[in-house]
């Protein structure tokens, strides 16, 4: 089916709701007014608007909706759980539902160890959890995470990031012990060196700089990084620097916890991007696309004697029954078919973007594996131009197309992973008369 665009955007209804929101709900909401959406109804990678404007979802409720709008082994799953029982709370009493997840996660996450499982709401109380679990484990107070990193926005989590500074604006003091270090952005390479070589200074700060000057690696409980940083503009960190990560991680005793929330779940074409690099980590924190839209956050950990005892962390909504049916059809449908088109049709993706780049001004990279990709816009001098890519966002929402910006000025493809190449090519055509728009003006 196409774009199908029945009013002028936005349309009377959804500007009718939009009025009756700006009276009620919090204004720290990061709504695009430039491209608003009121949706009404999902299916696949389609979006109907109360207006009945038919949109393409480039976005999947930022990464959510993995398995696409409404999908019906999911919504079977869903209601047939919803007629037996909704809540019971898995951290006093037992249920079926939670303990066959905790099992199916366990065998996901790679490696031959025991592995504890707890559930939590959303990325940001699986980070928390996380956290506390590090400190426990080793005793150790410190902690190192990234430049660019977005970990969520509870105390803890937005204490480990560090994407924008109005995330944190006012909300001193944080969470005490955090020490942030570059990230290999290879394309702007902070130590200015060339890509091939950028993994390694980054690497070289870890243990010249912050070991020798900063925090002992004897006070060190983790280091917390993400395969692929999400909010800080879907940059992609070399395989290398991941294996040679896990190795100082491993020869000081320290944690390593990778941030799966919004590159895990067969986003990347594998089910945690980390796996392309072959290592495993201590900790794996997972959310957004586990459960097709319904909240849940997970974190999975090695299990070892230091492990904590009852009462040290607990949460009352985490691992619902709705949510716990809804994250094993998704793994499901994962595994037998939507991983293998995340990739194929997250290559052609890829490919398409190299091509527009090679004849628009505007892509200064491409980068990103399956589908989670991301194009990033440049002035013609080269530096970021985010004010372009809003613009392209604009122009994109204004021809049906639904898509996010991430980081100051990138534009992120995270479609549902069940986008067909037919769909792609939809909203790869519509994404480059945004471009081609913006670049006349």
């Amino acid at each position: 089916m196409p774009i199908e665009l029945k009013t002028p955007l936005p349309g009377p209804k959804a500007r009718a709701a939009m009025a009756r929101d700006a009276r009620v709900l919090s204004p720290s909401y990061t709504r695009d007014p430039e491209a608003p959406v009121v949706a009404e109804r999902g299916q696949g990678a389609w979006i109907w608007d109360v207006d009945g404007n038919r949109f393409l979802d480039f976005a999947a409720g930022i990464a959510v909706c993995s398995t696409g709008h409404c999908h019906p082994v999911v919504v079977k799953a869903v209601q047939e759980q919803a007629a037996r029982l909704i809540h019971m709370s898995g951290t006093d009493f037992y249920y079926q539902s939670q303990v066959d997840l905790a099992e199916r996660m366990a065998g996901i996450v790679p490696g031959a160890h025991d592995k504890r499982v707890f559930f939590s709401n959303s990325g940001a109380e699986a980070i928390e959890c996380a956290l506390k679990l590090v400190r426990y484990k080793t005793r150790r107070s410190r902690v190192i995470s990234f430049m660019g990193s977005f970990h969520g926005r509870t105390y803890g989590a937005m204490s480990l990031s560090g994407s924008k500074a109005i995330h944190r604006k006012f909300f001193s003091p944080l969470v005490d012990g955090v020490i942030h270090v570059p990230y290999p952005y290879c394309y702007r390479c902070p130590f200015g060196q060339k890509r091939s070589h950028c993994s390694l200074e980054c690497l070289r700060y870890i243990t010249d700089t912050v070991f020798k000057r900063l925090a002992d690696p004897a006070d060190v409980a983790a280091v917390f990084v993400e395969a692929i940083q999400g909010e800080g503009g879907y940059v992609d960190a070399p395989l290398e620097f991941l294996r040679e990560l896990r190795k100082i991680t491993l020869q000081h005793g320290i944690q390593l916890v990778c941030d799966e929330v919004q590159s895990g779940m067969g986003r990347t074409g594998k089910m945690f991007a980390f796996m392309e690099a072959g290592i495993e980590p201590d900790v794996v924190c997972m959310a957004k696309g586990v459960a097709s839209g319904l909240p849940l956050g997970v974190t999975v950990w090695q299990a070892d004697e230091r492990d904590w005892g009852p009462g040290s962390h607990a949460s009352t909504f985490g691992g619902n029954p709705l949510a716990c049916v809804a994250a094993l059809a998704t793994i499901d449908l994962l595994e037998g078919e939507l991983m293998v088109n995340a990739s194929r049709v997250g290559a052609y993706i890829r490919s398409e973007l190299h091509r527009l780049a090679a004849t628009h001004r505007l892509i200064g990279d491409v980068r990103g594996r399956g589908l989670m990709l991301g194009a990033e816009i440049v002035g013609e001098d080269g530096r970021k131009a985010p004010e372009a890519r809003n613009a392209v966002v604009t122009a994109c929402y204004r021809r049906g197309l639904i898509i996010l910006g991430c980081g100051e000025n990138t534009v992120r493809f995270c479609p549902p992973l069940v986008l067909t190449e037919e769909e792609a090519q939809e909203g790869l055509a519509v994404f480059e008369q945004a471009l081609a728009e913006v670049e006349r003006a």
